[in-house]
């Protein structure tokens, strides 16, 4: 397959469920996703629509996930650490590598890593609440 750039929502689904294929099969990722998502459909479509708005500069996305993940973080006994954090990054990263190259592509990945490292410090700011 010859890669080319994330255009379409297309594209962006497909980096989305094959990502999320990968985290629901990691040792460490697994327990937290699969525990919260109870629809995995919906939750794949929602997180399409999220990284197209990301993307394409799109303004569909409604959505907190901000109170998202500190729900997770606080469901699971404050729990979510920083390895957690890098193993989803990197599975983002291998992921897109595996599937596309271009600007989009590079810009997927920069805006994973922030958004990656706000969300981290969000989750901790919340423990203090």
């Amino acid at each position: 397959m010859e890669k080319k750039d994330i255009k379409t929502r297309e594209d962006v689904f497909l980096l989305v469920s094959s990502f999320y294929d990968k985290v629901r099969k990691n040792e460490l990722l697994a327990p937290f996703f699969n525990e919260a998502i109870k629809d995995w459909d919906e939750h794949l479509n929602r997180l399409t629509t999220f990284w197209e708005s990301n993307l394409f500069l799109k303004t569909k996305y409604l959505g907190n996930p901000l109170e998202a993940h500190a729900k997770v973080d606080q469901n699971n006994n404050n729990s979510i650490s920083e390895l957690h954090f890098g193993i989803w990054i990197n599975l983002w990263f291998e992921t897109i590598d595996e599937l596309f190259v271009g600007d989009y592509a590079e810009n997927a990945k920069r805006r994973a890593r922030k958004m990656s490292t706000f969300l981290y410090l969000k989750i901790f700011e919340a423990r203090q609440k």
